[in-house]
C-alpha cells in the first residue's frame, strides 16, 4: 500500500483544483475524522471551528494570497464549502491550542551532515505519529516560477508539510505546546508556513519564513540545505536555535526554563523524551546511511510509545487509535526521498526524486 501520489503544476489554484479532484474522497473522509476530533479533543463544536476558520481565511488572504488560492482550489476541485477546507489547513492552530492542556501526539525528526553521515551527504527524515485514520498523499509540485517541491501532506490540505525541493533543501516538523498558544493571534499558520519554508530557495530564507512573528502557536521546524542543518524550537515569545553534525527532535522544548518558554503540565512528556533519547542513539553510534536510518525509524524499543509508534489499548477505547502515520527518509544531495505508507517495520519504504 502506498499514498496517492500526485503531479501538480500551473498556478496555486490549478494546483489547488487538481487536488481536490484526485482526493476528494480522502477529504472528505479527513474533514469527518476531524470534526470529530474537534468535538471529542477539542471540546469544540462545529459551528465554532468554522467560526476559527472564517477569521482565519481572512487573515490568509492578506498573508499569502497564494495559498488562500489554493485552497479556494481545493474546495472547489472536491465540492466542500471553503470554510470546511479552511478548517483542516488551520487544524493545528485550533488542536494545539487546546492541548496547552491536553496531550498531543508525536513525531520523531533527525538531520545528519555530510561530515557524519556514511556517503557524504546530507541526510533527513522523520517519523510522523498521528490519527490512524488520517489519509495523506505525496504531492510533486512544479511551481510557476520553475522551483519543484516534494512533499507529504494530509488530503484537504494545500501545502506540504513535511518534504524537500529542488534548491536542495529540506523539512521536517514537530508539534509543540506552550502556556502561551493563542489561535486568536491569527499569525502566520503553522501549514502556511511549512508551505512557505518549501518554497524557499536558501536556508536563510526559509529560517525568515519558519520563525516570522507574529507567532500563534508553538512548533519546531528541522530544516537543512548543503553542509548545513540547523533545529528551531518556536514558541510566540521564544526562538530556540540549535545546531550540530547529528540533531534529533521529538515534541518537548529541550530546555524551555532557559528560555523561558512557559508549560502547563503534561503527563506525555517522558514519552517524547524516550523517543528523542533512543533516536539519538541510534544514530550516534557510527556514520549512518540510509539502511541505518531505516533502522531506526523502525525501531520498537518501549512499544507502543516506541520511535516506530502504535496505538495503545487506551487509545482504542477513546476510539482514536495513533500510530507512525508516515516515515519519511530524504537525501538532500541526490534530491532523493523514501516514504512508507504506516509504520516502517511493517511497510516497505518507496522512492521517489526529482
Amino acid at each position: 500500500m502506498s499514498f496517492p501520489y500526485l503531479q501538480l503544476e500551473g498556478d496555486p489554484y490549478t494546483q489547488g483544483l487538481t487536488q481536490g479532484q484526485r482526493l476528494g474522497p480522502q477529504i472528505g473522509h479527513n474533514l469527518e475524522v476531524y470534526f470529530r476530533r474537534f468535538e471529542v479533543e477539542g471540546k469544540l463544536h462545529r459551528r465554532a471551528v468554522l467560526e476559527r476558520s472564517e477569521r482565519y481565511l481572512k487573515a490568509l488572504g492578506r498573508q499569502n494570497p497564494d495559498y488562500f488560492a489554493g485552497m479556494k482550489g481545493l474546495a472547489d476541485g472536491a465540492g466542500f464549502d471553503l470554510l470546511e477546507i479552511g478548517a483542516l489547513n488551520f487544524r493545528y492552530e485550533i488542536l494545539y491550542h487546546q492541548f496547552a492542556h491536553e496531550p498531543p501526539q508525536g513525531c520523531t525528526a533527525f538531520a545528519v551532515l555530510p561530515s557524519a553521515s556514511a556517503d557524504g551527504a546530507l541526510w533527513m527524515g522523520q517519523n510522523w505519529d498521528w490519527m490512524i485514520g488520517v489519509k495523506g498523499a505525496l504531492l510533486h509540485t512544479r511551481h510557476p516560477d520553475g522551483l519543484e517541491t516534494l512533499s507529504f501532506t494530509e488530503a484537504g490540505i494545500f501545502g506540504g508539510k513535511i518534504g524537500m525541493n529542488s534548491a536542495g533543501l529540506g523539512l521536517c516538523i514537530n508539534g509543540l505546546v506552550s502556556a502561551d498558544d493563542d489561535w486568536s493571534r491569527l499569525g502566520k499558520p503553522f501549514h502556511l508556513r511549512t508551505y512557505e519554508v518549501l518554497r524557499s530557495r536558501t536556508l536563510e530564507e526559509a529560517i525568515a519564513k519558519a520563525t516570522e512573528e507574529p507567532r500563534s502557536g508553538s512548533a519546531n521546524f528541522l530544516l537543512g540545505q548543503g553542509e548545513k542543518a540547523v533545529n528551531l524550537e518556536t514558541a510566540p515569545h521564544a526562538l530556540i536555535r540549535l545546531e550540530g553534525e547529528r540533531l534529533v527532535h521529538a515534541n518537548h522544548f529541550l530546555d524551555p526554563q532557559r528560555y523561558g518558554v512557559r508549560l502547563s503540565p503534561v503527563e506525555w512528556l517522558d514519552r517524547s523524551h524516550h523517543r528523542h533519547r533512543r533516536l539519538e542513539a541510534l544514530i550516534a553510534q557510527k556514520k549512518p546511511g540510509l539502511e541505518d536510518f531505516k533502522a531506526a525509524l523502525a525501531d520498537g524499543e518501549g512499544h507502543p510509545y516506541a520511535v516506530c509508534r502504535y496505538p495503545s489499548p487506551e487509545e482504542f477505547e477513546l476510539g482514536e487509535p495513533y500510530q507512525t502515520v508516515a516515515s519519511v527518509i530524504m537525501n538532500l544531495n541526490t534530491r532523493e526521498m523514501w516514504i512508507s505508507d504506516g509504520p516502517p517495520d511493517r511497510n516497505p519504504y518507496e522512492r521517489y526524486r526529482f
